[in-house]
């Protein structure tokens, strides 16, 4: 029977706090029913009703799936972590059995969904649909849409040449008021890219001492796009699909599972963060190496209000699978459009030079890309003062970690080299994992 490491099993925590109630969990005591097979691991918690919630866990694909009675919005809950924590500790305590109803009820119910989901995507695949019919529809939908976003980068261009030539000293409060408006305009003109990148820039004025420069940079980057979208019938397709992209006008899943360029490989989960706005949207982003080819692949999803996300991974883990990539130039973004079976973890090795090329790469034919995985080997974690770094190769890379992840990193490392994966934002490295000492550093949850 697979069993996940609890290192693993608190990567999928949604959150600190989750991870942390979880941890409280682990007594055997309060958990009278516990039981595994190999298809599942389940048990039941007594928390403080009279009926104890029902938890369970499947665990015969490439990653865990969750359920359980109590009323949690997180996904997965304290209760699934907590019961996978005690089995990766104790694994001895869950009795090798055939599942209860409840528990093969709901594995019957997960099959029997997947059936149906397959046999719909058939029908629709089988459906006929005058082919000619449906090009002109579409292509009238993207023209006018298209319309739009032309416009709110014409508007936006010119705003942007206003505020730079009344100088950013003159951004007082009544003017960043200004600033929110115009990101209001931008969603009116179905463009939520535009709109994304002014209210970031908004958010930056007049916080740190370089805040000038930033700004400057934003805005160049900004102002650069909408010359693109304005002239982007001058360019390659690749590249109108990657502003389109930008411009916030996503593909839809079922399109880039049909028409999106595939590759198969052997795909190891690198690291993975989740992030919340103020929107309570979380975002979550997984980073993939595939071992034969060489390519990096980004899978984002978003869930609201604390929802889970459809798929769970596990860092270190590697996976025969197909991705499709979304269009564009950048081509980091994908989907998982297979996955075959589990496959031995091979860490990728690179070296610097090779990481900053790729960087240079991928900037060169997407200025707007905003974060970009790294893998850094032989990487020293220091200290000095209140700042966090690497030292690679004789050079020295900045971090973005908080304390308790700085400390936790420090004492994993020991003063050693050790490879480690992160996401650049052009100012710093986000370290999400790193390997090669004893086991696996990761991440808290955020």
């Amino acid at each position: 029977m697979t069993v996940i490491g609890a290192e693993a099993v608190l990567a999928l925590a949604p959150d600190a706090s989750s991870a942390n109630a979880a941890r409280a969990l682990v007594m055997p005591a309060r958990w009278p029913v516990l039981g595994a097979n190999d298809v599942a691991v389940w048990g039941a918690c007594q928390g403080s009703g009279s009926k104890p919630y029902q938890t369970q866990v499947g665990i015969t694909g490439a990653t865990p799936v969750f359920r359980c009675s109590c009323p949690s919005r997180k996904f997965p809950c304290k209760h699934a972590l907590a019961l996978l924590l005690l089995r990766a500790k104790q694994e001895e305590l869950f009795t090798q059995t055939d599942a209860p109803a409840w528990v093969s009820e709901w594995l019957s119910t997960r099959a029997e969904k997947e059936r149906k989901k397959e046999e719909k995507q058939r029908q629709e695949t089988a459906t006929p649909v005058d082919p000619e019919v449906a090009e002109q529809r579409d292509l009238k939908r993207q023209a006018q849409r298209w319309s739009r976003i032309e416009g709110a980068a014409t508007e936006l261009q010119a705003w942007l040449y206003d505020q730079i030539g009344r100088g950013l000293g003159a951004i007082g409060d009544e003017q960043l008021a200004g600033w929110h408006t115009m990101a209001a305009h931008m969603v009116d003109a179905q463009a939520a890219g535009l709109a994304l990148r002014v209210r970031e820039a908004a958010q930056g004025i007049r916080r740190g001492t370089d805040w000038p420069e930033r700004l400057l940079h934003r805005l160049g980057l900004l102002y650069l796009l909408c010359t693109a979208i304005r002239r982007r019938a001058e360019l390659s397709p690749e590249m109108q699909a990657e502003l389109r992209t930008i411009a916030g006008w996503p593909y839809e899943k079922s399109e880039v599972l049909s028409t999106g360029k595939r590759l198969a490989d052997q795909w190891t989960v690198l690291g993975q963060i989740r992030e919340e706005n103020e929107d309570h949207l979380t975002e979550r982003r997984v980073w993939l190496h595939g071992q034969n080819s060489g390519r990096r692949a980004l899978l984002l999803e978003h869930a609201f209000a604390g929802k889970g996300f459809e798929q769970s991974w596990l860092n270190g883990s590697t996976v025969e699978a197909t991705l499709a990539f979304f269009p564009g130039t950048s081509m980091l973004r994908a989907l998982v459009a297979e996955v075959t079976a589990s496959a031995q973890t091979r860490w990728p090795d690179s070296t610097l030079s090779a990481e900053w090329r790729t960087v240079a790469e991928r900037v060169a034919s997407s200025p707007w890309v905003r974060l970009h995985p790294m893998v850094l080997s032989a990487a020293v974690p220091l200290r000095a003062g209140d700042h966090t770094f690497l030292l690679v190769e004789g050079q020295t890379v900045a971090l973005h970690l908080g304390d308790d992840d700085t400390w936790r990193l420090l004492a994993y490392s020991g003063g050693q080299p050790l490879a480690m994966m992160g996401e650049w934002d052009g100012l710093a490295l986000r370290p999400l994992s790193a390997w090669g000492v004893d086991g696996l550093w990761q991440r808290s949850p955020e």
